[in-house]
């Protein structure tokens, strides 16, 4: 397989998966065990690409919060969404200077999505129960707002988990009833996530000057297939939510995540 059909189709994984609570990362490392292994910028620089396909859906919505700023339900949701992206920066800073690595064997990624896979079958459960009881609340408190920025870190230290699976569950469960309400704030503050995690990646990498190994052509190609494929997936599953749960993803990472631990070999 030519390198660039493999990031074709590496492209074509991450905009599919990064926005459904099913993990992207995790599903990229499972891709690579076939596709072969890729840099620490290249995943993340199309993750970025499939966020680009976020900030054209929510063009309106973003140029609203911009224009119309001095209103205080405006101002109020802006100053949430940097909240929760602040802390996401700063425990994530603090996280890769831990040294933290992302696991060498499929084993770790398969046990977490399907923990992961029964965790939302429980909070679904539980925010569904709470809606009925005091109505769908479109509100993101500064607590939920909080909440999110610690669960995006936590989705990254842990492949399998989903960054937005994590942020969105962060939110029905701590106060937003409404799963609309919930995806639209997960989704957004993933913007400014991830645009400044590539940037700091690419820094990296060409203070390193491991930018002269990057297969540019290759990484170009997986982000233009991951924008592309990423706002068609997008744009359905915003229909999908207003009338159907989560439970359908939940079922799918732990039939996966059981699937390559019963038909993987070990080590693998």
């Amino acid at each position: 397989m030519t390198d660039l059909l493999a990031a074709l189709l590496l492209g074509i994984i991450e905009g599919v998966t990064e926005f459904l609570p099913i993990s992207s990362t995790g599903h990229l490392l499972i891709a690579e065990r076939w596709l072969g292994h890729r840099s620490d910028l290249f995943n993340i620089a199309i993750q970025a690409g499939a966020i680009l396909a976020v900030v054209l859906i929510y063009r309106e919505r973003l140029w609203q919060l911009i224009s119309r700023f001095s209103q205080p339900d405006n101002r109020d949701y802006v100053l949430k969404l940097s909240a929760s992206f602040g802390v996401t920066a700063v425990l994530g800073v603090a996280v890769k200077a831990m040294g933290f690595e992302l696991p060498e064997t499929v084993g770790p990624i398969a046990w977490t999505l399907i923990i992961g896979g029964f965790v939302m079958l429980g909070a679904e459960h539980i925010a569904s129960k709470r809606s009925a009881e005091h109505g769908e609340r479109k509100l993101i408190t500064w607590p939920v707002a909080i909440l999110v920025g610690v669960a995006q870190v936590v989705a990254g230290v842990f492949p399998g988990t989903s960054r937005s699976a994590a942020a969105i569950f962060a939110a029905l469960l701590f106060g937003t009833g409404n799963r609309g309400a919930a995806t639209e704030f997960a989704f957004l503050v993933g913007i400014p996530t991830m645009f400044a995690a590539t940037a700091y990646e690419l820094v990296d990498v060409v203070r390193s000057g491991e930018a002269v190994h990057e297969n540019w052509t290759a990484l170009g190609v997986a982000f233009v297939t991951s924008a592309i494929t990423a706002f068609v997936v997008v744009k359905w599953l915003l229909t999908y939510i207003q009338t159907h749960r989560f439970t359908v993803f939940s079922i799918y990472r732990i039939v996966l995540g059981a699937g390559l631990l019963l038909f993987l070999p070990a080590g693998f």
